[in-house]
């Protein structure tokens, strides 16, 4: 599929609007901050990571089944392709990689639809296997991840990327599941009864573990205590988006967790901004549905929003929390 992507160079535009709904907001995002448009004309963009070695975002558009990246100086280019997908048939309308990391030592992580496993990029451009299979038995498609400091990676597991989503055929597993890949490679199922886990995040202290529920009967932020072995404790609501699904296109999506512990979580209209508490600070609305957050930048304060098509970013005055 042929590059047909616009970036904003010098001077972005301004898009959307920010709806502030508690002052503590302006600690967040100063008075004034806007909403800019750094490219469009993708087909469907997700998973950002910022890549601190390269001084630049990645992103992958699952559709394109391509990795791609985004500088200041020299706008988008294809970073990888094929990204998820390695067969000789087409797979469906997401074959692509999902969300990335990176873990300690400055390997890239993906979320890989088509091949439906967590993958790590070597150091020579060779991609190894983490993790395919639960008891035997393959992955629907890994969707998004997060990296514990122990090197334990969590990770969610929905249907999105099998080509007839939960009634495939393909389908080897009988839930949508939370799992944990251990140090060692072992892989343990910690949660099978949401039925859409989506974005997954740390709070900045490792103690609860965020799980974003694209689920319109449901469309919750879940927390869960995360326990000394690894495992998980009983999950409660931490935000419920059910007032929001008529405000504006999207569900709970991808989320990530900033170095006071407030909550940037995707859902409708945009980006929720909650508290470590789960009060709603204000509403980042994009205009478009957002699909997940990243934070970057050469002083760490951006935040990255894959909106549909586009590729935005906001001003903060805090930084990720890892």
């Amino acid at each position: 599929m042929a590059l047909a992507v616009s970036w904003a160079s010098g001077a972005s535009a301004q898009i959307g609007s920010i709806v502030r709904m508690d002052p503590a907001l302006d600690a967040l995002i100063a008075p004034g901050a806007e909403i800019e448009l750094l490219a469009d004309g993708h087909d469907w963009v997700e998973g950002p990571v910022w890549d601190e070695r390269g001084r630049r975002l990645l992103y992958s558009d699952i559709p394109r089944n391509a990795v791609y990246a985004w500088s200041e100086a020299e706008g988008v280019s294809v970073f990888m392709k094929p990204s998820g997908y390695t067969g000789v048939e087409r797979y469906g309308r997401e074959p692509g990689s999902n969300a990335l990391a990176f873990d300690a030592e400055g390997r890239l992580l993906l979320c890989e639809h088509g091949d439906r496993r967590v993958a790590v990029l070597t150091d020579r451009g060779g991609k190894l296997t983490v993790a395919d299979r639960f008891q035997g038995q393959r992955f629907n498609s890994p969707n998004d991840l997060a990296i514990h400091s122990s090197g334990a990676i969590y990770f969610t597991d929905p249907p999105y990327g099998l080509p007839q989503g939960e009634r495939d055929q393909r389908r080897e597993i009988d839930f949508f599941g939370v799992y944990r890949i251990s140090p060692a490679g072992a892989v343990s199922a910690l949660i099978w009864d949401l039925p859409r886990p989506n974005g997954i995040a740390f709070s900045a202290d490792e103690t609860t573990l965020y799980v974003a529920q694209s689920h319109g009967a449901a469309p919750f932020v879940m927390a869960y205590p995360v326990l000394g072995d690894g495992g998980l404790g009983e999950g409660r609501i931490f935000f419920d988006a059910t007032p929001f699904l008529s405000s504006g296109r999207g569900l709970p999506d991808g989320l990530k967790v900033d170095a006071e512990d407030n909550v940037w979580a995707t859902g409708p209209g945009g980006v929720f901004v909650l508290s470590p508490e789960g009060k709603l600070l204000g509403r980042l609305l994009t205009g478009r549905i957002t699909a997940n957050v990243a934070f970057g930048g050469p002083e760490g304060n951006m935040l990255f929003m894959t909106a549909n098509d586009a590729i935005l970013r906001i001003a903060t005055q805090t930084r990720g929390s890892r």
